[in-house]
Order: C-alpha cells, then structure tokens, then sequence
C-alpha cells in the first residue's frame, strides 16, 4: 500500500494528488459560496458543491499521506507540511457545512434564521479553504521551484 502513496507511473503520487485539491477545492468553495447566497441554487447545484467538496476532503488526506512518503525520499518542507496538514481541516468543514445546507434547501422553500447562520458559516468556511489551499499550494511550489527558477537564466525574449 506504501508504494501506491510513493509513486504512479514514477511520479510521485503526491504530485498529481495534490493538483485535484488545489483545483477543485477553490472550485467547491466558490460554489459552496454561490450556493449560501442564492438558495434556490443550493436545491439544483448544492450536490455538485458537496460532492467537489467531499472528493476535496478525501484527496486533501490522500495529498497529507502521499506528502509523508515524499518527504521520506526528498526530505520534508517544513512550512508546507503544516500548511498542508490544514488543508483537509478546512475541506471536511466545508463539506460537512455545504451537505448541511443543501440537504436543508432540498427540504425547504425558505431559510430561516438558523439556516441564514449556516449559510454565512458556509461562506466563511469557503473563503477559509480556498485560502488554505492556496497558501498550502503556494507553499509547497515554492519549496520545489524556488531555488531553481533562481538559477536559472531568464530565457532570450
């Protein structure tokens, strides 16, 4: 099972996992938001929003394990390893928060106060995940290309 999370086809597999969290996180956020703003759009997209975020929270685990082995061969990037680690914190809320809130809209015709809390919670825990992965994101591209885009010459315009 180790070998799954260490490489695929001789890449290594926390490469290509972390690309579906850094793409379809924001994604599901971004939805996540549309949806807390505009409920009749929760009852026809909100399964799609949480199911982004569902698939978000499983590849944000996968990315945390296949990260470990990684770092076992290259060694470990401290900053993004704890940034990293937050990543599937904030996805499971969002994908926790946005399931409540569709499985409410399916139900209802109205929100209620309760329901408007949740909707804000919802909103927030978006912003909240899309910051995370982009700082996880950032940070992690940053320990991989940082030193060699500065030794290496701009090429001739």
């Amino acid at each position: 099972m180790e070998q799954l999370f260490d490489t695929v086809n001789g890449l290594p597999t926390h490469v290509l996992v972390v690309h579906v969290v850094v793409v379809l996180l924001p994604l599901s956020a971004l939805g996540a938001i549309a949806i807390s703003i505009v409920p009749r759009w929760s009852a026809r997209f909100g399964v799609l929003v949480w199911v982004g975020a569902l698939i978000s929270t499983g590849t944000a685990f996968l990315a945390e394990k296949s990260g470990e082995q990684l770092a076992l061969r290259v060694g470990l990037p401290v900053e993004h390893a704890q940034l990293g680690e937050q990543v599937k914190f904030f996805a499971f809320g969002l994908f926790v928060l946005t399931l409540i809130l569709w499985l409410y809209d399916r139900r209802h015709d109205y929100r209620g106060v309760l329901m408007k809390i949740v909707a804000v919670a919802v909103a927030l825990a978006a912003l909240a995940a899309i910051i995370s992965a982009v700082r996880a994101g950032d940070s992690g591209a940053q320990a991989v290309w940082r030193t060699i885009i500065e030794n290496t010459p701009t090429p001739p315009q």
